[in-house]
């Protein structure tokens, strides 16, 4: 579970994001700030993972904000949620480290898509010790769910990633059932994902033979 800090002024705002966040699994928000000198102080008391930040804020703005987060040496990473959409002010955020920048007015699936992508980037971070030049490209630079190109019509990246993930930590071969049921995905969705990770070589398909009934078609990393 994500731990999320809010740092936003206005409190109808910060009350839809806190709504929209705590929609995503694997997201809580732990606290709310309505300014960046709050903002700071509740980053040292409470060590979230993720902030979430406004950038016209009243005291201390978000950039500041971020700015001495990145200074005081914080672990944690930081989405930009704003109005601003002058080439400087992103130029700027994006050069202190924003993992993401969302520019308001905004809707759900824009910030379900940079949670779920930050969550598989941390994920695959956790999960494996080096990275190739193509798993580090796909998380750098993944591809849009509304707009994706790179799949076969039907799918997206993100529940691509969440089945790999699936199929990462298995130390046995499993069934599409046990993978739907794993991630939370219909069967035939599942199935779907393995044919294409299969036909791209990326994980091999083993029939198993029981008793009375079908074989089951069983798939592990390669």
């Amino acid at each position: 579970m994500y731990k999320v800090l809010l740092i936003e002024d206005d409190p109808m705002v910060q009350e839809v994001n806190r709504q929209f966040i705590e929609q995503v699994p694997h997201f809580r928000v732990i606290g709310a700030a309505t300014n960046g000198i709050q903002g700071i102080e509740m980053v040292r008391d409470l060590n979230p993972d993720l902030v979430i930040i406004d950038i016209y804020m009243p005291d201390q703005d978000g950039l500041e904000t971020l700015q001495q987060i990145r200074t005081e040496g914080h672990a944690i990473d930081v989405i930009a949620i704003t109005a601003a959409s002058d080439i400087e002010t992103v130029r700027r955020v994006l050069q202190n480290g924003a993992f993401d920048y969302i520019m308001k007015p905004f809707k759900f699936a824009r910030l379900k898509q940079a949670l779920e992508h930050y969550h598989a980037f941390r994920q695959r971070l956790t999960l494996r010790e080096k990275l190739t030049q193509k798993e580090l490209d796909s998380l750098l630079q993944p591809v849009d769910i509304e707009t994706d190109s790179a799949l076969p019509k039907g799918l997206n990246d993100i529940t691509l990633q969440k089945v790999i993930n699936y199929l990462e930590k298995q130390i046995n071969p499993v069934s599409a059932e046990e993978v739907a049921e794993g991630i939370g995905i219909a069967r035939v969705t599942a199935r779907r994902y393995l044919e294409y990770l299969e036909k791209q070589q990326k994980i091999q398909m083993d029939i198993q033979y029981g008793g009375i009934g079908r074989p089951v078609n069983r798939y592990k990393m390669k």
